[in-house]
């Protein structure tokens, strides 16, 4: 019997070797791409919510020994209650300013029906009913009387109130009106003319549009001087966000950004006011950030976008991460896969929050003394094991990329446990985004660039009087009622914090 020929065992075996290869590579494109399926999936049409009970039940089949874990509680099949049994809702008292009016019902009977007695007042019961008054309009007619002296030709006439639009007819309640309705509430322009026009009012969109852009030409000293506050804190949280953008003569829309500088302290026992600053951009290059925080002197939280990385490089700026990132990063991987070794990083990072959850709102000297003895230690075992972990998973993996991106950025991550003013995650700013992206649903694009730098401004001073706990209707109103009028050089009076010196944040009184 012939022997196998050596070289064509040898070739064959290559051939083996080299399918084996190819067949690797297709599965880890394959889950790679299942990754990113699901986590788009989950994007459009999946719960936003993050939490471990959402995640489903974990896989416990691990090679080591995971974190306990909080299991979500068990659904029953069978109802606590009988279905007939009503809800109980614990309603809360109407407001005390809320107007009120009586309406008393007295019986129909003038006298006992059964004796023919007369009735004598004994108690009443009283309930009350929320009612709605629809919004209404009111026109303010000026009247300036002329006033002739007798004795000589003198003419005196009052001056003629000021307008936040010269020679327009728009009240400060009224622009306050569209303004929060556009930026707060989210309902476009063309959407609020429909509104109007049930009132009987025409109010074009091109009108409303026309007004919006004379308060930002009205405010922008007022939004100049919530920026120098927000960039003359020792530490601003940073973020952006797309917002789609007409391009003239493109036929198409192009992504332009708005970007986020939060000045909120309060989580380190803080008494200064919070503010956010926001600016547009045509799009996201590096420079952009780099021109709004050429001022800015101290500590930047926000995510691993390379256009930071200039200003951390000059040393003037300390970066800080943000383990939200991180930690949403390993939940995709988990939603994807049902990963373990993603559901014992997801847990290791619920370890450090439930730290974080007790020293919120202590000063920065106890904060930085209680992470070093409570969560730094967690770091240093975190940081061990997962290096241990990308040892043993193929490197093209998608929870690869999660745990490397920790690893790469942990220097940034683990700042905050040795420095009480940082706080472990970039929230802050990510809150401040918020109203943008429910917004952006609504309109769907802004119209020119300059309706991008509208936006900008009127979100900074709607997020500014939100975070201080003032209705930013009433802001405006107070503020377009008297900034036409107002000293330029005592431009920070109008501030919401020093316009409302005594309204304290709910985050304050509990402080």
């Amino acid at each position: 019997m012939p022997k196998p020929d050596q070289s064509s065992t040898s070739q064959a075996s290559c051939e083996v070797d080299k399918l084996r290869q190819q067949v690797e590579r297709l599965l880890e494109e394959n889950a790679r791409l299942k990754l990113l399926v699901a986590k788009y999936r989950r994007l459009h049409f999946g719960q936003k919510s993050e939490t471990l009970a959402q995640l489903g039940q974990l896989d416990l089949g691990l090679a080591f020994e995971p974190l306990p874990l909080t299991p979500a509680s068990p659904i029953s099949s069978a109802p606590d209650k009988p279905a007939d049994t009503p809800r109980i809702r614990n309603r809360k008292p109407f407001p005390e300013t809320a107007p009120r009016e009586t309406v008393t019902h007295m019986p129909t009977a003038e006298c006992c029906p059964d004796c023919g007695g007369q009735f004598t007042h004994l108690g009443e019961d009283v309930s009350e009913m929320l009612e709605y008054v629809p919004a209404s309009f009111k026109v303010i007619r000026h009247v300036r009387p002329k006033l002739a002296c007798t004795r000589c030709d003198h003419i005196a006439q009052a001056a003629a109130p000021a307008r936040p639009i010269p020679r327009g007819f728009a009240g400060p309640a009224l622009l306050a009106h569209v303004l929060v309705g556009k930026f707060c509430d989210h309902l476009p322009l063309y959407r609020q003319s429909a509104i109007y026009a049930r009132s009987g009012l025409d109010l074009d969109r091109a009108l409303l549009a026309e007004w919006v852009g004379h308060c930002h030409d009205l405010l922008s000293p007022l939004v100049d001087a919530i920026r120098r506050y927000v960039l003359g804190g020792s530490k601003v949280h940073a973020d952006d966000t797309p917002l789609p953008v007409l391009a003239p003569g493109k036929g198409r829309t192009k992504t332009a950004r708005l970007w986020t500088y939060v000045r909120d302290d309060r989580p380190a026992g803080s008494g200064d006011p919070p503010a956010v600053w926001f600016a547009y951009s045509e799009d996201r290059k590096g420079q952009h950030p780099r021109d709004h925080l050429k001022s800015f002197r101290g500590i930047l939280q926000a995510d691993a976008y390379s256009g930071f990385d200039a200003l951390y490089e000059i040393g003037k700026i300390q970066e800080a991460a943000c383990w939200a990132h991180v930690r949403r990063k390993f939940v995709d991987v988990y939603r994807a896969q049902a990963s373990p070794i993603a559901a014992e990083a997801i847990a290791q990072i619920a370890e450090l929050y439930a730290v974080e959850s007790q020293i919120r709102g202590r000063s920065p000297g106890e904060r930085q003394v209680i992470r070093q003895v409570q969560a730094y230690p967690l770091l240093k075992i975190m940081h061990a094991w997962l290096d241990a972990q990308r040892q043993r998973i193929s490197r093209k993996s998608g929870l690869a990329d999660a745990i490397s991106y920790a690893l790469n950025h942990w220097s940034a991550l683990i700042r905050y446990a040795a420095d009480g003013r940082i706080e472990i995650d970039n929230n802050a700013a990510e809150r401040a985004l918020r109203g943008v992206a429910l917004g952006r649903k609504n309109y769907l694009f802004g119209g020119s660039d300059v309706g991008g730098e509208r936006a900008a401004s009127m979100y900074c001073l709607i997020g500014s009087a939100k975070l201080n706990g003032i209705d930013p209707e009433a802001y405006l109103r107070t503020v377009l009622t008297r900034i036409a009028e107002h000293p330029i050089n005592r431009i920070h009076e109008l501030l919401p914090w020093n316009l409302y010196p005594d309204h304290a944040t709910v985050e304050q009184k509990a402080a």
